[in-house]
């Protein structure tokens, strides 16, 4: 299989990763602290802090916290999107921390498979409307 060369390169989507793993962790450690102290966090949804209405992501940080201390049900209640989150922050630094101590590219060449495999109207669709109804579920429950 050729892979598209118009992709993120290697090292841009490895750098784009540890940000992000680094923010959703340090995000989480603040947010379990704001727990301990019986205290609220900020909410730094600018779409709901701009409209009000929750977005398709609000009550993801929930829903990892949920899962962190076993509740899954309130993980799903949240936002069942939490799951991928979650098993995202806790395989993706691994795997990303493999590659580069092993010097492969499995990381990135698992990622433009995925995007060209999403690329598929038939699947990224169907994928987008989940999406939408995860949206529509938010703002039902009022989070």
């Amino acid at each position: 299989m050729k892979l598209d060369p118009l992709i993120v390169s290697r090292n841009k989507l490895y750098t784009i990763l540890s940000i992000g793993f680094g923010m959703g962790y340090g995000w989480l450690v603040y947010q379990l602290h704001a727990a301990m102290s019986h205290s609220h966090g900020p909410t730094l949804c600018l779409i709901k802090n701009v409209t009000g209405i929750p977005c398709p992501s609000c009550g993801i940080t929930r829903a990892v916290m949920a899962i962190i201390h076993g509740d899954m049900n309130g993980a799903f209640y949240s936002n069942p999107l939490g799951f991928l989150v979650a098993v995202g922050l806790a395989v993706g630094p691994v795997w990303l921390l493999m590659d580069l101590l092993l010097k492969k590219d499995s990381l990135w060449i698992s990622y433009q498979r995925f995007e060209i495999w999403l690329r598929n109207p038939v699947r990224a669709i169907p994928l987008g409307m989940l999406v939408l109804i995860n949206w529509c579920w938010n703002i039902y429950k009022g989070l």
